[in-house]
């Protein structure tokens, strides 16, 4: 069942998003060489806690850490570890806070130190197709519409878009319906309306888009072992339109990144 949220609850559920989005801003300026995920890991759930929040995934179906980081080819789900990050490494990290009864959830691959041409190429285009999602998310559209528009942008490129894993509604629940898949064609799916929150991740390969799981039980990696990309966003449909509630801008403003904010046609 789709749940509809008021304004009032939109509200409140920004608020959790900019809570996650604060974390990934702080953890932005420490992923370097050296660092390990699990470092970042106690960073993330001593600042979410000290701010008043709870780490989403700590213990949500038994998961064991407060953030999913996933390294290279570890496309989503990947546990923290003491195994130093090197140069030319990429990591996503999937962040989620509960704050005051509802969800914040996104994510953003990092790059660590120097990463080649090939992989800066993925990650942009794994961004844009973050975007060009978001702008089909409007009333009267339907979920086919935003993986249509992300497989079309990511494909188009030669990149594998990944199928098993999806994005997903959010509310006081951290995984509401509907399901939003990556893929899909135009006018299928779930019809949307105002006051849906969605978080919508597109999960992006190198190469081929068939994955696989680990015997951790929980990582999730390309089956052709080449790198993986995921960016993820939390938006809601206010008067027809997207209206994000995470932002990107305090990671970018931790590394430097101008301009990095992409625009929503309306």
């Amino acid at each position: 069942m789709i749940i509809i949220k008021s304004k009032d609850e939109i509200e409140r559920m920004r608020i959790s998003a900019l809570m996650v989005s604060k974390t990934l801003g702080m953890l932005a300026s420490e992923i370097k060489p050296g660092v390990t995920s699990l470092y970042l890991d106690k960073l993330a759930e001593s600042f979410i806690r000290d701010n008043g929040g709870k780490p989403g995934f700590l213990g949500m179906y038994d998961f064991p850490n407060t953030l999913c980081t996933s390294v290279n080819s570890e496309v989503v789900h990947g546990i923290p570890s003491n195994k130093p990050l090197l140069d030319g490494d990429i990591i996503s990290i999937d962040c989620g806070v509960l704050f005051d009864e509802y969800y914040g959830d996104h994510a953003y691959t990092f790059s660590v130190g120097e990463i080649s041409k090939e992989i800066k190429d993925l990650l942009e285009t794994t961004k844009e197709s973050l975007y060009k999602g978001i702008s089909e998310m409007r009333s009267g559209k339907r979920v086919g519409d935003i993986g249509y528009a992300i497989q079309e942008h990511c494909e188009s490129k030669g990149y594998g878009v990944v199928r098993e894993l999806v994005g997903h509604g959010l509310g006081k629940k951290l995984h509401e319906d509907p399901q939003v898949p990556n893929y899909g064609k135009r006018n299928t799916g779930k019809l949307l309306k105002n006051g849906m929150v969605l978080a919508i991740e597109p999960m992006i390969n190198l190469g081929t888009h068939r994955v696989r799981q680990l015997e951790d039980g929980w990582s999730i990696v390309t089956e052709d072992n080449k790198v993986s990309a995921h960016f993820e966003h939390d938006i809601a449909i206010v008067n027809g339109y997207p209206e994000i509630l995470s932002t990107f801008d305090y990671i970018h403003e931790a590394l430097g990144i101008k301009g990095g904010s992409h625009n929503i046609s309306s």
